[in-house]
């Protein structure tokens, strides 16, 4: 349904009395009172046409919309898709009338289809939705190759097509899909134990963080620190974790910048081995001791915890979902994910997401234990290195990194 309303949209007579001469046009007159002299008179009511326009023109039903070309429109819906706040933002101009269905799915509009217009819910998925996506996908969007694609290769596990959409959108410098194949080669996810391709994942990682991606200057600063698939330089990887922390603080303050001034979660509480720090400031650094609310998840994250958590939590046989709630990654085969050495009750995907939950969760809950079981019962114990599933490169998350996390991520000078 076409709806004309406004100025620009004149009145047309309807065609009854268009066809009427000026003769037999009824005229509807209103009985009033005179207040002031109690004579009755009669008051004609007007009929307003703003502006004039001829019977030729309204039996073609010619209009202003009509009269615009399409490469405006197309325009303005591009504008309209890179700024919607929900799908059902751009959906319901798709219903508006057939000409703008039918621009609205344009390849240039659906290429600039923002992130949030591409934030589909799991309870809402459907044939119909994934379409969609893949039309997205089609047109060039990295932003929607990269949800397609996380959402084929864990959630309808269909590898191949998953990491080929991923590898898209990495192409186009998208730094989220550089960094969710970083922690596919460094996981070997899809694969085998004997796929991981440390290098590799060091590679993409590097190239995500060169584009300012938080997680993946985490996962850079860590790898160095520990010498994983690449050579060791402690100092450097502290540069990385403190360019990390920085860039995900004022990632916050843009996004609430009323923080400036309230002050209410800038309260510093020091960790245990800073509490001779003097003075009533807080650090620049959220790891260190600020309470910076969670960052926001990426809508394919938020979309693979919706998934699973609607199939109780369970990816699969004797498989384990990553432990930090923003993460939602599950596992493709058993023990690929490291587990704490420390507790043994949680597991992670990588050490970005590991560094995240410990400081947003995990450090209030994490108490030492001398043996852990497996859920199949079998007995698994930490050794020397913290390999506490076997593996000795695909173990449990070192013991020492919730030490590095506290004390070696950042330096501040007072």
């Amino acid at each position: 349904m076409r709806t004309r309303r406004g100025f620009c949209y004149p009145k047309v007579m309807n065609n009854l009395c268009a066809e009427k001469t000026d003769s037999e046009i009824v005229r509807v007159f209103k009985r009033r009172r005179d207040l002031a002299t109690g004579e009755k008179t009669y008051g004609r009511k007007r009929t307003k046409f703003s502006p004039e326009i001829s019977v030729s023109d309204a039996a073609g039903e010619s209009d202003f919309f009509d009269n615009l070309p399409d490469d405006l429109v197309v325009s303005i819906l591009c504008k309209l898709s890179s700024t919607a706040l929900s799908p059902a933002d751009f959906i319901n101009v798709l219903m508006t009338c057939k000409r703008l269905n039918g621009l609205g799915l344009h390849s240039l509009v659906l290429s600039k289809a923002s992130q949030r217009m591409l934030a589909v819910q799991a309870k809402n998925w459907s044939e119909s939705a994934h379409r969609f996506l893949k039309l997205c996908a089609d047109s060039g969007n990295a932003e929607a190759c990269y949800t397609l694609g996380m959402i084929r290769f864990y959630c309808l596990q269909n590898r191949g097509s998953g990491a080929s959409l991923m590898a898209k959108a990495a192409i186009s410098s998208h730094a989220p899909s550089l960094y969710s194949l970083s922690v596919i080669q460094f996981n070997g996810s899809g694969g085998s134990k004997n796929d991981k391709d440390l290098r590799a994942g060091v590679a993409l990682c590097a190239r995500a963080a060169f584009l300012g991606h938080i997680d993946a200057l985490r996962e850079l600063g860590h790898c160095l620190q520990d010498g994983y698939g690449v050579k060791q330089n402690i100092a450097e990887g502290r540069r990385f974790l403190v360019q990390a922390n920085a860039r995900e603080l004022a990632a916050v303050l843009s996004a609430t910048p009323s923080a400036l001034t309230s002050g209410s979660w800038l309260t510093w509480n020091p960790l245990p081995n800073h509490r001779h720090v003097v003075g009533t400031g807080c650090p620049l650094l959220s790891d260190f001791g600020c309470n910076v609310p969670a960052p926001e998840a990426h809508p394919a994250n938020q979309f693979l915890t919706e998934w699973f958590t609607a199939r109780g939590g369970n990816p699969g046989p004797g498989l384990r979902l990553c432990s930090h709630s923003g993460c939602g990654r599950p596992e493709t085969r058993r023990h690929e994910f490291r587990r704490c050495s420390v507790c043994g009750a949680v597991n992670y995907c990588s050490r970005a997401c590991q560094a995240l939950d410990w400081k947003m969760r995990h450090k209030a809950e994490c108490a030492p234990v001398e043996r852990w079981l497996d859920e199949d019962g079998e007995h698994e114990g930490g050794d020397g290195n913290g390999n506490g599933n076997g593996d000795e490169e695909e173990g449990a998350v070192n013991g020492d990194v919730h030490g590095n996390i506290q004390a070696d991520e950042m330096v501040v000078d007072s």
